[in-house]
């Protein structure tokens, strides 16, 4: 039997209307970077300035943060359901774990196909 390595590829990056904003696997991601526009726009949400979000993102220049807090504010019920989609309630339920009073996290047992 032969093992067949395939190419690395990088998934395919849609351009918007905001030069520091893409669209990756159908979320909005700040170019050049792995951050998605939902955790900028969770941090301005509550409150932080865009010198609070390059402390936290030393990398992230401040056009590239405002830029991303503009494209959340032009696409608010997009961001906001994608915000939802990723809050640990949704997820949990959605993969059928359980988080104790400690936050740990449990997976439920793997089922064996067939």
């Amino acid at each position: 039997m032969t093992t067949v390595a395939l190419p690395h590829t990088e998934p395919a990056e849609q351009r918007t209307e905001h030069p520091y904003v893409i669209i990756v696997n159908g979320q909005a991601m700040v170019r050049g970077s792995r951050i998605a526009v939902r955790l900028i726009a969770q941090m301005h949400r509550e409150g932080d300035t865009v010198d609070d979000i390059q402390r936290s993102y030393p990398h992230l220049s401040a056009a590239a943060a405002h830029d991303a807090i503009s494209y959340y504010l032009d696409h608010r019920a997009e961001i906001e359901e994608e915000i939802a989609e990723h809050r640990i309630e949704n997820v949990l339920a959605r993969s059928g774990a359980t988080m104790n009073e400690r936050g740990f996290i449990t997976l439920p047992p793997a089922q064996a196909n067939g």
